[in-house]
């Protein structure tokens, strides 16, 4: 059998239901495939079930990609105050939390119905549990061949996301359409991820799991002041998994357990008063006691603050505002939020999403090397991309 249509779009996430909404609106015969059983399954599993869907805040400073202006236009053209137009128009209750981010006062499934009941408008039709077994060109069309039949269209979308959770489907099938038509990948990794720790440091700090506290985390790059979260594999929590994106192997990361207080000076002002009180005292009001005798000696600790030479100060503000950790790695794909790198940007156009060397081949959404950080920006990309592509399949 042979299915006849102008646009095929293959997934049907949050880039691949934006654009067939709007190829529909301009009177596109659009079919979205996805070999999951549903649309929208990383929507509707994240901001824990209520979705970050964008920010108030939204600027490319907030995307990491070799091409850093890439993501300038389509952000422009569609941003966040047209996809609140849309939650507005669905009448979606939402509320705002720290730093702008935008969630569902109910359920992500607010957001997958709007999609879905903005694609039935737009005549949009979908079909899940399809694989895509093979693709061809002829001529100016695609053939798509599925388990089911054979697709011929116009214009063919690849909105397949990244490789991040592979437990709800994720899989490498966009680099490897990109790479059938000599499309260059910028190589993949994962972003917003916990990291591990090193199996000395994991013995150590282990016992910490489950303390959460704000930290500054920073490398040579990039510094994010936010909780971080101590786990029984390491370190997690958001300024963690934003760090991670800006991250490589074998570095270092210096982590500020204490970002609002000079230490320093605090500690001085305490010697000051002349009270005979221990360093474990005087700082136990601060930061947990499991903490504490992870990162400083307990001859330390029972120091009488009156006795803490310059010298020893130094040494709690080096470990506590300085700590020094090389992470062993992250988690990886599997708990992953995004996928770093991806369909490099220099090969399609900023303004359609096209492919520039492939006419009628688009990509859309996380499959490119565009990543946003935590707080609603990736799915402002997704949004943002589907909406660019849209306007031209």
């Amino acid at each position: 059998m042979t299915t006849q249509v102008e646009v095929l779009i293959i997934g049907a996430g949050a880039a691949g239901l934006m654009c067939a909404i709007e190829a529909g609106k301009r009177g596109r015969k659009v079919l979205v495939l996805d070999h999951a059983s549903r649309a929208g399954k990383k929507i509707l599993m994240s901001g824990g079930g209520r979705c970050n869907f964008t920010n108030y805040t939204v600027s490319p400073a907030h995307y990491v990609s070799q091409n850093p202006h890439f993501c300038k236009s389509a952000l422009s053209r569609f941003n966040q105050w047209d996809f609140l137009a849309l939650i507005h128009k669905h009448g979606v209750p939402f509320h705002e939390r720290e730093q702008g981010q935008l969630f569902c006062n109910d359920s992500a499934k607010d957001i997958v119905t709007l999609l879905l009941n903005e694609c039935a408008a737009a005549q949009v039709t979908l079909r899940f549990s399809s694989t895509v077994q093979q693709i061809t060109q002829l001529g100016q069309k695609f053939i798509i061949t599925t388990q089911q039949d054979t697709i011929h269209c116009d214009s063919l979308v690849i909105a397949t996301g990244g490789l991040s959770i592979p437990s709800i489907g994720a899989t490498p099938l966009g680099y490897q359409i990109a790479q059938q038509f000599g499309i260059p990948l910028i190589p993949t990794r994962a972003g917003l991820v916990p990291f591990t720790l090193q199996p000395a440091d994991k013995l150590k700090f282990a016992p910490l799991a489950g303390i959460a506290l704000p930290c500054r985390v920073s490398n040579q790059r990039q510094s994010f002041t936010d909780a971080v979260l101590f786990t029984h594999r390491g370190l997690s929590g958001p300024a963690i998994l934003q760090l991670s994106s800006y991250w490589q192997v074998g570095e270092s990361i210096v982590i500020d357990v204490l970002p609002n207080l000079n230490v320093g000076d605090f500690l001085k002002h305490q010697r000051q008063q002349r009270q005979p009180v221990k360093l474990k005292n005087v700082l136990a009001p601060l930061l947990p006691k499991r903490l504490l005798n992870a990162l400083l000696s307990e001859t330390l600790l029972d120091t009488a603050i009156t006795d803490l030479a310059d010298k020893k100060i130094a040494q709690v503000v080096q470990q506590l505002q300085h700590w020094t950790l090389k992470p062993n790695n992250t988690e990886g794909y599997r708990t992953a939020e995004v996928t770093l790198g991806g369909v490099d940007c220099a090969a399609i156009s900023s303004k359609t999403m096209e492919a520039k060397q492939v006419a009628g081949l688009y990509f859309v959404g996380e499959v490119l090397d565009v990543s946003g950080q935590l707080g609603g920006y990736n799915f402002q990309w997704a949004w943002s991309s589907g909406w660019c592509a849209g306007q031209w399949v």
